[in-house]
């Protein structure tokens, strides 16, 4: 599967993702050594241990339906980093968790544009004094 931009690539990964396909996420990513994903509350994957991840949390039912946001691209020849909110899309009255921050970075090598680095983190909790939504928490 060939990707022309870093979004074409970037879109591939989001419905792997959301379908839990693993083959279609090992696709996604390039070929060589230098690959890297690395998710909350699990080790770096490096190289061939992403594709092995991504098998691994599917095998154990992980799914995940996410609205992605973008917070900027930063592109350069053959580099492509992109910046986005992914939010959880949460069943009707169930509690959404906060959103997950991450960093997409893609290279364009002879057969498109393909994945190198997954990096995501958890929103940090508010600083003390603050309520969750942004406001003052009053004693």
């Amino acid at each position: 599967m060939t990707y022309e931009t870093p979004q074409d690539a970037e879109d591939a990964y989001y419905d792997a993702l959301e379908s839990g396909d693993a083959e279609a996420m090992s696709r996604v990513w390039g070929d060589e050594d230098g690959i890297a994903c690395l998710l909350p509350m699990t080790p770096m994957a490096i190289g061939a241990q992403v594709p092995l991840l991504w098998r691994t949390l599917f095998e154990q039912g992980g799914r995940f339906d996410l609205e992605v946001r973008h917070f900027g691209w930063i592109e350069n020849g053959d580099l492509a980093i992109h910046l986005v909110e992914e939010r959880v899309v949460a069943a009707p009255g169930a509690q959404v968790p906060p959103p997950i921050y991450a960093t997409n970075v893609f290279r364009r090598d002879t057969d498109g544009w393909r994945l190198v680095l997954h990096q995501n983190s958890p929103t940090p909790p508010p600083p003390p004094g603050m309520a969750g939504d942004g406001s003052t928490a009053v004693a």
